[in-house]
């Protein structure tokens, strides 16, 4: 992994293919990448989206699909010389102070549905303005260039409001790290804010939301930029599919399998995202033809640490898991029981790790639904009751599992059992064994 004294503009050709490793950091020489106004660049282009070229001067050029030039990578020296002694100052602590110690504000000062107006950048090009505002419909991080106001208590600090991109590139780097903050909606809820919480007692740091260049740098230093595009094969188009998912047991045990009901919503799970944002991302897109080309999330690679301890957290509606020192390796938002139907209390242990389950509907010894008074067995696949995975306990019917319904993760109650997405149900059934404690805890 690349460490944060690499220079920012090396790490972002590094993460859009532009150069290798060796390539970007042979120099030595500490590069900043800059706008043809001079500023700090804040809006990092996207993977695919730009093309580097080299001017009769040496200088690595940033070309966007419009032949417009909208950067370029200077020296941090030459940088320094020309900004402004306060600009400099400001630019020095936002790119290497330490996150700041304080509690992030409580969830109801984010703003997430003002969408904010994109950087300003000056045009080379009067002709292409109309292509310009076109250009304004993408998802964009803002310009966080001003100093924000200094933080004394939670309650004084003046909290910027976070687009959307903002968001979704801090819950992309939290998925990459251990500390899961649920479906990806860009939307700043209590999922996210758990996984900061997780975060901080794994790395001891405070990721300030607000600190995008903060965290475009971490993401191109740890897997590449938040989003990516993807093309539908035609295997992801075929399915197989089922029209809808019955909510009565009966007619669920009437299909073959509990399949996806989409491309969109195999997709939407496959990229941890929620299926409106993904809707959002690519507006006007036929998800079921094969060779269209989407924007998604860019996921990293499974946690592949290995947990002796499990922590299921009824109150604060999380999984933790430990490793054998009691290290924090992972942290899963979760439904756990409710009122009507409680999980269970005290201490059990992982019996068996079953992948793509059924499902036994017992009204004797699970509950009743509806008029269903029979055993039933509902067949299996990802929109089945128990999701894509079945990790069960020494406590009779209880277990881990995954569910058909991932947007209402740590939002609603379950039957008993302790509920995750099945993206992250899967990468736990990766790290789990048989033997493993599961606490349960108020």
């Amino acid at each position: 992994m690349l460490t944060r004294s690499k220079t920012r503009f090396a790490a972002v050709l590094l993460s859009l293919g532009v150069l290798s490793a060796p390539q970007a950091f042979a120099a030595g020489e500490p590069m900043v990448l800059v706008t043809t106004d001079g500023q700090l660049m804040q809006d990092i282009p996207e993977a695919g989206t730009v093309r580097i070229v080299i001017d009769n001067q040496g200088r690595r050029l940033v070309i966007d699909r419009w032949n417009e030039v909208i950067g370029f990578e200077i020296p941090t020296w030459q940088y320094q010389q020309t900004e402004p002694r306060g600009e400099r100052r400001r630019h020095q602590r936002r790119q290497f102070d330490r996150f700041p110690e304080q509690p992030l504000p409580p969830r109801d000062d984010y703003a997430t549905t003002e969408p904010q107006a994109s950087i300003e950048r000056r045009d080379l090009n009067p002709t292409t303005s109309s292509v310009r505002e076109q250009r304004d419909e993408e998802f964009r991080a803002p310009d966080v260039s001003a100093e924000p106001a200094p933080i004394t208590t939670p309650k004084a600090a003046a909290t910027p409001k976070l687009t959307k991109a903002q968001v979704a590139a801090l819950q992309v780097y939290l998925d990459r790290n251990g500390v899961s903050p649920g479906v990806i909606d860009g939307r700043m809820g209590s999922n996210v804010q758990k996984a900061l919480n997780s975060w901080y007692e794994i790395s001891g740091e405070r990721i300030d939301p607000a600190k995008t260049d903060e965290i475009v740098t971490r993401l191109a230093n740890s897997g590449g930029l938040a989003f990516t595009t993807y093309t539908i094969s035609a295997e992801d188009a075929a399915g197989p599919f089922i029209a809808s998912v019955p909510s009565d047991y009966a007619e669920k045990a009437k299909l073959e399998r509990l399949a996806f009901t989409s491309t969109l919503e195999m997709l939407a799970e496959r990229f941890h995202m929620d299926e409106d944002f993904l809707t959002e991302l690519n507006p006007g897109v036929d998800f079921t033809r094969p060779g269209v080309q989407i924007k998604v999330v860019a996921t990293g690679e499974k946690n592949t640490a290995t947990i002796t301890r499990i922590v299921a957290d009824k109150g604060n509606k999380q999984v933790r898991g430990y490793d054998a020192q009691g290290k924090l390796v992972a942290a899963y938002p979760a439904t756990i029981g409710s009122t009507a139907t409680p999980s269970p209390t005290g201490t059990y242990n992982v019996e068996r790790v079953v992948r793509n389950p059924g499902y036994t509907y017992n009204p004797k010894i699970n509950f009743k639904q509806g008029d269903n008074d029979k055993v039933l067995e509902v067949p299996p696949g990802p929109n089945g009751p128990v999701g894509s995975v079945w990790i069960a306990l020494s406590k009779p019917t209880y277990g881990i599992h995954g569910t058909p319904e991932p947007s209402k993760i740590g939002k609603t109650s379950s039957n008993g059992c302790v509920r995750l997405t099945n993206w992250d149900a899967e990468e736990l059934t990766g790290m789990v064994a048989p033997g493993v404690i599961v606490s349960f805890i108020e």
